[in-house]
């Protein structure tokens, strides 16, 4: 059996893939969301919009319900935690994600053009949320959260509030989510789409990864002189299994640096974050829709394997109680939880990956206005 220790890190390392997973997959069907009042002209261009996502966004959304359950199996405190700082945030993206179901399989059984545009609006809503909110959210745990555990009974106490989650850090955290999927949405049209609508949708990635570049090279030099970050002092052995409030926690700005100094390795996340979102914009303007598609998945990939390398090992800080602050060491679920989990996703994990990549392949090429009209009967 895998020591206890070295699966602590390995399945930060799963959740880590499974965000990345969400993001990478159903981060341009968010970002599609967001675009669909505004790159789409008339019905028919938002209708091949949709198609161009209609088959696969439904399988896409798994990415998300998986993490969310890996969460509960692997960090239980993490997950309980969370719903008691994040409770209100998590029903608004709740909420929102409502519309897209809904959305995709309504808006088009009517004809009438309000009903359309009512539902239009309605998918933006439910792109565009939970785009903001999960920057959000990075945003709040950069800056810990206001929680703490009870001594004598471990009785978590969280003691913000829904607005104080919309501070300016997290509004600029939310800022990059948006910008980044929408970039990620905007690469997908190029591929699946063509004639005027590509060429908006060549436009609009162009600018949002501009909008990324710069947004994310602000959000890094505030992280690096004007947030707090986390450094653990003292910790049981990491190969054993104990509370979180057993270990002594220090915070002082800059300390989110520590890691990419002590590692150099980890410097190649943001570079990766930079670069990908440039490729996108130059090879956007070149044309080349596939490079422009590759590059944003990279980009996306690189902003959040940014954070989680600052934050390693510190999953949910706590800004009450620092030595409350939940890490990948003393969060987790039991050793042998943790060890069958483990055998579960290796066999399981690539017949997802297989599968899901079979399912591209097959709805593969573009979607056209000729199409739609060709194809009445379509459902979105």
């Amino acid at each position: 059996m895998i020591d206890y220790e070295t699966l602590k890190v390995i399945w930060w390392l799963f959740i880590g893939v499974l965000l990345i997973g969400f993001a990478v997959t159903d981060g341009f069907d968010l970002g599609i969301g967001t675009l669909l009042p505004f790159l789409g002209r008339n019905d028919e261009e938002r209708r091949v919009m949709l198609n161009s996502v209609g088959p696969t966004w439904e399988g896409n959304q798994v990415w998300f319900i998986t993490a969310g359950g890996a969460t509960f199996a692997a960090w239980p405190l993490v997950y309980a935690t969370a719903f008691s700082g994040f409770y209100a945030a998590l029903l608004l993206v709740l909420f929102a994600l409502f519309f897209r179901p809904v959305g995709f399989d309504f808006r088009s059984k009517v004809a009438d053009p309000r009903w359309r545009n009512a539902w239009d609006w309605g998918l933006f809503i439910g792109g565009t949320v939970p785009a903001v909110v999960f920057g959000v959210a990075f945003g709040n745990l950069l800056q810990g959260v206001p929680f703490q555990f009870d001594p004598a009974t471990m009785a978590v106490t969280y003691t913000g509030s829904f607005w104080r989650l919309l501070n300016p850090f997290a509004l600029l955290t939310g800022l990059v989510s948006l910008a980044m999927l929408v970039m990620h949405g905007a690469s997908f049209l190029q591929i699946r789409t063509e004639d005027a609508l590509q060429l908006r949708a060549r436009a609009a990635a162009r600018w949002a990864a501009i909008a990324l570049i710069v947004l994310f090279a602000i959000a890094g030099i505030w992280v690096a002189y004007g947030i707090a970050g986390y450094r653990i002092v003292s910790i049981p052995a990491a190969s054993s299994a104990f509370v979180p409030i057993a270990k002594t926690v220090e915070s002082s700005p800059g300390i989110w640096l520590a890691n990419f100094t002590a590692h150099k390795w980890m410097m190649l996340a943001p570079i990766v974050a930079f670069a990908g979102a440039l490729a996108v914009v130059v090879s956007s303007a070149g044309g080349r829709s596939m490079l422009a598609f590759v590059a944003s998945g990279v980009a996306v990939a690189g902003v959040i394997l940014t954070a989680g390398f600052a934050m390693f090992p510190f999953v949910m800080p706590s800004s009450s109680d620092p030595r409350s602050s939940l890490t990948a060491w003393d969060s987790v679920s039991s050793h042998r939880t943790l060890a069958i989990m483990f055998w579960v996703v290796v066999i399981l994990l690539p017949i997802v990956i297989a599968y899901t990549a079979w399912v591209y392949w097959v709805v593969r090429g573009k979607v056209t206005v000729a199409h739609i009209r060709e194809n009445t009967h379509m459902s979105y």
